[in-house]
């Protein structure tokens, strides 16, 4: 690849994490049609690159949230410990048994669009939103179960998962400013193992498997920085104003793909 291309992709990169930083999303998920349409990346190597995005963005947005005091707490463990053995089985699946991406764009369709479209409106017609559910949100053991199928998620199509856990867990009540940092840890963590496992099988496999180095730096160069900025202006969002970016991106991504699907 050139250095436009790498040019594009890290201006790919920092445009997405400038607006979804701020909501705990990493950008993957908007970055992983840019890859297979624009750039023309072959499957599955697309998936390695997306989570290589992760691993070189991730540090930009968590740096800022460490400084801010954000990254305490369970949330943060038991999204962690539910999404990385789950990343490692997804990864598994990707490369032996699910080659393609067009069921997972029906599914995050199906799943996301309607989850942001009530997001949406619940914060809109605030008489109709429960009151939060604490820091701490759901239980324990639920928690992990979500962070779990999300890591096989992750590892399958390579978006670290912010942008599932997001909307659910902001959902059930729990502040963005707490959903965001753990949410955006927990995409690093799997971002990394997963990043590493591709790298593992491909030395196995002689398909296109391992992940586009140049192209993955330059898109996670770009989120590094504008994963950065995100976090900085975080704390001067309402989280109104928060919980309606969660809900249009996850609504967006979710008729990106059914828009995609159907086509």
């Amino acid at each position: 690849m050139d250095w436009g291309t790498g040019l594009a992709g890290l201006a790919a990169g920092l445009l997405i994490a400038i607006v979804t930083a701020p909501v705990g999303v990493s950008g993957a998920v908007f970055l992983l049609p840019v890859q297979l349409s624009v750039f023309a990346v072959p499957s599955p190597a697309v998936t390695p690159t997306n989570l290589l995005y992760n691993v070189v963005a991730g540090p930009g947005a968590l740096l800022r949230y460490w400084r801010a005091g954000a990254l305490q707490g369970p949330l943060v463990r038991r999204l962690v410990l539910g999404t990385l053995p789950g990343v490692v089985l997804g990864a598994i699946i990707r490369v032996f048994a699910l080659p393609g991406p067009v069921v997972f764009k029906a599914l995050v369709a199906v799943f996301l669009l309607p989850l942001g479209l009530w997001l949406i409106a619940r914060t809109v017609l605030p008489s109709r939103r429960p009151e939060p559910s604490g820091k701490d949100g759901p239980s324990g053991r639920a928690v992990t179960g979500l962070a779990l199928g999300v890591g096989v998620i992750g590892g399958i199509y390579g978006i670290g998962g912010g942008s599932l856990l997001g909307p659910v867990l902001v959902g059930r009540g729990m502040p963005v400013a707490v959903v965001a940092p753990a949410a955006l840890a927990s995409t690093f963590a799997t971002s990394l193992v997963g990043a590493g496992t591709y790298t593992l099988l491909s030395s196995a496999d002689s398909g296109s498997i391992a992940p586009h180095w140049f192209l993955g730096l330059a898109c996670g160069l770009g989120g590094l920085i504008g994963g950065y900025l995100g976090a900085r202006l975080q704390p001067h969002l309402p989280e109104k104003a928060l919980r309606l970016l969660l809900g249009t991106l996850a609504a967006g991504v979710g008729s990106l793909y059914a828009v995609e699907t159907l086509g």
